[in-house]
């Protein structure tokens, strides 16, 4: 089953995370919870996760940015793409950025992107067989202390 994050589901969400790049999973603070509610509260802010084995598997955050552009069509910004490592290749992440899409699609998004740190061929490759191309745009990033 694939579904928008339960509130109740964050130390399990974080737990994923261990298997995105995060070291550690944060502890817990009022700044941690503050966060969560926002994302929480957000009606543009989705957190997709995969259910299986009765867990929380693969995940991805679709975010709608309102835009003044494009006919003041919005956009989607794909992040945390995320597959735990015991349940990899089974087509699960794949299954989260569908869902994405389809929001993305209801809220009259005209497109999707997201980033990648990754330069590994099969993540890639996974990005491109799910419809994400890397030749029409340059991404440029700056990173803040």
């Amino acid at each position: 089953m694939v579904r928008e994050v339960k509130e109740d589901e964050l130390n399990e969400l974080l737990e994923l995370y261990l298997h995105l790049h995060e070291k550690s999973i944060p502890e817990m603070s009022e700044h941690l919870d503050k966060t969560w509610k926002t994302i929480m509260q957000d009606e543009n802010h989705h957190i997709i996760v995969k259910m299986a084995d009765d867990k929380i598997v693969a995940s991805c955050v679709c975010v709608i940015i309102p835009n003044l552009t494009r006919n003041v069509r919005p956009y989607a910004f794909i992040e945390n793409v995320v597959t735990h490592a015991d349940y990899r290749g089974k087509g699960y992440a794949t299954e989260c950025l569908n869902y994405a899409k389809e929001i993305a699609q209801k809220a009259n998004c005209y497109k999707m992107m997201l980033l990648t740190g990754s330069k590994t061929e099969t993540t890639l490759r996974f990005y491109q067989n799910a419809g994400y191309n890397s030749t029409d745009k340059t991404a440029f990033i700056r990173w803040l202390e």
